[in-house]
């Protein structure tokens, strides 16, 4: 057998014995015979004695997380001064209360050694568990987590088969494509915002799909993959322009991105909406407050939190809960009004018209 490199991990265990490691993880875990109801005593006694030579000794913090309790929940976000974030945080924390139980939080900025880092310092302070409100679509980071024994849960992005709190992002985007499509527009970018994000991805393609069930293709150059702040929005837009042609409608998979090409439109002399119409993702404060009420998809974003706690607590007590996806609304607003309407100009305001409900 070839010498192993690094340290022994369950994942290596499981590798070389041909069982899951979660298998190996449990039958570790559990002492004597009681071990079996975790596989043969053939397969009980094959990992015991492997990981015996091989020296592997249990994380003893993710350890502490399966014999002990806090009380308290980590939580991890990219960005502590997000709106979004800090909205879903407050139904966290408000769950948690009522459930007896403490949280705090940090941030990552997106960061893979910070997610490690961070993670590392929230199980020296030797949390029940923790949720992660920046898992990245590739999932690597969380499958090490995983494997470590540490329980967790997401919220507000979804990874792998991991269980989360989100928004039914596809379907937000479908119901903007499906709200362009109906007032005319024909030529849509799509300021997409982190790529690596479920997002990201869920939001630009339901965007699409719905574009192209009404016949409108969106070439790739049209979709750009940018931050989900007002600097990202200001970049993306600028790499749409600069291909010549102004679209007639840009869909912008966050309120904050949507502001930031704004400006831009603004200062280039491009009105909202009668030149473009502008459509934002989570209905902050922000949207209906500015020069021209944003056109969004509102999110239950502190109910998004409030899940969360709950599907980390059935984690915690050792079942495999489903994820949780709750539904968009279309709110529409002087941004995406035809032209002709009564918004004129990037200036202008008007009154936000009926929200739309989500098509069953």
């Amino acid at each position: 057998m070839a010498a192993q490199q690094g340290p022994m991990t369950l994942r290596k265990i499981a590798d070389e014995l041909g069982v899951s490691p979660s298998t190996v993880s449990r039958v570790l875990a559990t002492p004597g015979s009681e071990a079996l109801r975790w596989g043969s005593a053939d397969t009980v006694a094959r990992i015991r004695a492997f990981a015996e030579q091989h020296g592997y000794s249990p994380n003893p913090q993710a350890s502490s997380l399966r014999t002990r309790r806090s009380g308290l929940i980590g939580v991890l976000v990219p960005r502590l001064q997000d709106y979004v974030l800090a909205t879903i945080y407050e139904g966290i924390e408000e769950a948690a209360s009522e459930a007896g139980l403490s949280t705090f939080v940090t941030n990552s900025r997106d960061v893979t050694e910070n997610q490690r880092a961070r993670t590392r310092m929230m199980i020296d302070r030797r949390v029940d568990g923790l949720i992660y409100g920046d898992a990245h679509l590739d999932h690597e980071f969380l499958d090490e987590v995983h494997e470590q024994g540490i329980k967790f849960a997401l919220v507000s992005r979804s990874a792998g088969n991991y269980p989360s709190a989100t928004v039914d992002d596809h379907k937000g985007g479908w119901l903007v494509g499906q709200h362009l499509a109906e007032t005319g527009r024909r030529d849509v970018a799509i300021l997409a915002g982190l790529e690596f994000t479920s997002t990201a991805r869920l939001r630009s393609t339901g965007c699409v799909e719905a574009l192209r069930a009404n016949g409108i293709d969106v070439p790739p150059e049209r979709i750009v993959y940018s931050g989900f702040d007002p600097a990202g929005g200001r970049a993306a837009i600028a790499q749409i322009l600069a291909g010549g042609s102004v679209p007639d409608a840009i869909f912008a998979t966050n309120d904050f991105a949507a502001i930031g090409a704004f400006g831009v439109l603004r200062d280039r002399g491009i009105h909202v909406p009668d030149d473009v119409a502008l459509v934002g993702y989570n209905d902050t404060p922000l949207a209906e407050g500015g020069a021209v009420p944003l056109t969004t998809i509102r999110s239950p974003m502190h109910e998004m939190g409030r899940c969360a706690v709950g599907l980390l607590m059935e984690v915690l007590a050792g079942r495999q809960p489903e994820s949780v996806v709750l539904e968009p609304e279309l709110i529409v607003r002087g941004s995406s009004m035809a032209s002709g309407s009564n918004v004129v100009g990037s200036m202008g305001a008007g009154p936000a018209r009926d929200s739309v409900p989500v098509p069953r």
